[in-house]
């Protein structure tokens, strides 16, 4: 679905986030080598080899091609060979022809028409295949080549991945489920079968739910991402976001926007412990969330609940999946969990994820989208997306609808902030706490602050389909996260928002777990 427009936080916040979505794209790096070439009538229907270096280290090769003449109906095929020519572990990668200007290989994952696999160095060929050139024509090639390292983010560089709208607003998606790729089930053709669901299923099912966004959290695998690649192109108003639900007997946490092998086996010899893991994905610059961490673990979900021994550093962390499926008000829900970590001092996003395993599920019965993760963001692109959700700038519309929306921002003298943010507040100085709420009529606001009820505010009555309340709360100098809830006519959770955070402490050096059992580690 499109993006939704903003109230009152668009005047300040869409300029701050377009300066983030300028910073986004100035990742982008430069080609690490171009070549060029020229062609005339002698090369009608001849192919020529143009070989580059790939150098030591190299885990993505990326490609954009284009050439002059189209005009006089000059056409250039493309195809991509390794050091091994045709034949060998590391020959013949892929022969696009004329369909494509641009495409990728990597060990992970290539655009269709390649072959993803180990990036050997040594000298790889481009080959143009000339099925057209006229006796009098003249026509110039450029190949601009980008070498990935193994760390790199999957969208870089970004003429690879371009954004799918680039608005800033509010976008809505799922950020957990399961496809053929791990445990994802679903009915065959005939009904006859349980077979492994396809991705396709999954990914159709999220747009016709008018979601923007969706994350393909498989467990522990990375074959979905070679899938995604094939899909995204035909997907032009869904995001694709490669990620993986990284599952060991001490509880699940979904990793996004890594390709990199990560070895996920926690209490081996290898990952002798979460922290072990976590500053491996630090080093990948991933995005992090714990899965369903109040689940109960053993024989019923093997390894379901949070139990990691020794604690994890949760600044390690940047996430808690504090809604999964239907149990925002149930005894398993994460949102409990989720604030006692606010209370510890750790700035961590709320998200939510349907943990869906079969795309054909109804969405009245918790199928794809429900629950919602909406993020305010730049545009619609992966890096953007996640920065998005790192901010904090995230509300979770329990029931997936399509055009609930829940603000909220507090100022305190000129500075004003939106979830996510921080806010200086001097003991007794007024903060100003504005929310705005669309689609939730006959229902109720409730402020918290350090999760119980603001003082000397009731729940806020909301009267109309789209409605502005205000609320005053005097500071005590002191610490302390303050958000709202959303409930509706008949008292069901149906908006979860993130923290304004007031006169946050400076990170403190980390130190182990004072409690045995909790599987976190003290700020």
């Amino acid at each position: 679905m499109k993006s939704i427009a903003l109230t009152w936080p668009t005047r300040w916040l869409f300029a701050a986030l377009c300066l983030l979505g300028a910073s986004v794209h100035a990742t982008d790096t430069a080609p690490n080598l171009t070549l060029h070439g020229q062609l005339d009538g002698h090369d009608n229907q001849t192919y020529r080899s143009v070989p580059f270096d790939v150098p030591a280290g190299t885990a993505r090769i990326t490609v954009a091609f284009d050439y002059t003449g189209h005009e006089e109906h000059t056409t250039i095929d493309l195809g991509l060979l390794g050091p091994d020519g045709f034949v060998g572990q590391d020959g013949f990668r892929g022969w696009s022809g004329g369909s494509k200007q641009v495409f990728t290989v990597a060990s992970t994952d290539a655009t269709p028409s390649y072959l993803p696999g180990p990036i050997r160095p040594g000298r790889w060929t481009l080959l143009l295949g000339i099925p057209n050139i006229r006796a009098q024509a003249h026509a110039s090639y450029r190949a601009r080549i980008w070498f990935g390292g193994p760390n790199d983010p999957p969208w870089q560089p970004a003429v690879l991945n371009p954004p799918l709208t680039t608005r800033a607003g509010w976008y809505r998606g799922d950020l957990h489920m399961h496809s053929g790729h791990s445990d994802g089930s679903c009915a065959s053709q005939s009904g006859e079968h349980k077979v492994p669901c396809p991705l396709f299923l999954t990914a159709q099912a999220a747009a016709r739910r008018g979601l923007d966004f969706i994350a393909l959290s498989d467990h522990n695998a990375t074959s979905q991402l070679n899938e995604l690649r094939a899909l995204q192109p035909w997907f032009d108003r869904l995001l694709l976001i490669p990620a993986r639900e990284l599952t060991s007997f001490q509880g699940h946490a979904n990793l996004f926007g890594v390709a990199a092998p990560l070895d996920f086996r926690v209490g081996s010899a290898q990952v002798p412990d979460w922290n072990t893991l976590l500053r491996q994905v630090q080093s990948l610059q991933g995005l992090i969330s714990i899965n369903h961490p109040i689940r109960p673990s053993g024989e019923i979900c093997m390894g379901c609940g949070w139990t990691a021994q020794p604690a994890a550093d949760l600044a390690l962390v940047q996430a808690i999946e504090a809604v999964n499926g239907k149990d925002a008000q149930t005894p398993y829900s994460g949102i409990g969990f989720w604030q006692a970590q606010l209370d510890r001092g750790y700035r961590l996003t709320a998200i939510g994820g349907s943990d869906n395993h079969n795309a054909l599920l109804d969405p009245a019965q918790g199928g794809v989208g429900t629950p919602t993760t909406v993020v305010y963001a730049s545009e619609l692109s992966q890096p953007a997306i996640l920065a998005g959700i790192r901010a904090g700038h995230v509300f979770i519309d329990v029931q997936g609808s399509r055009d609930r929306l829940l603000e909220l921002s507090a100022q305190q003298g000129a500075q004003q902030v939106q979830m996510g943010d921080a806010l200086p507040a001097p003991r007794a100085s007024e903060v100003e706490l504005s929310v705005h709420v669309v689609a939730v009529a006959g229902g109720r606001v409730e402020l918290l602050l350090d999760g119980q009820p603001l003082p000397r505010a009731a729940p806020l009555p909301l009267n109309r389909a789209d409605q502005h309340l205000s609320a005053h709360w005097r500071s005590d100098g002191a610490r302390h996260w303050l958000r709202a809830d959303v409930y509706d006519a008949d008292g069901k959770l149906v908006l979860v928002g993130n923290p304004v955070y007031l006169n946050p402490a400076p990170p403190a050096p980390q130190q182990q777990a004072t409690a045995a059992g909790t599987g976190l580690a003290t700020p």
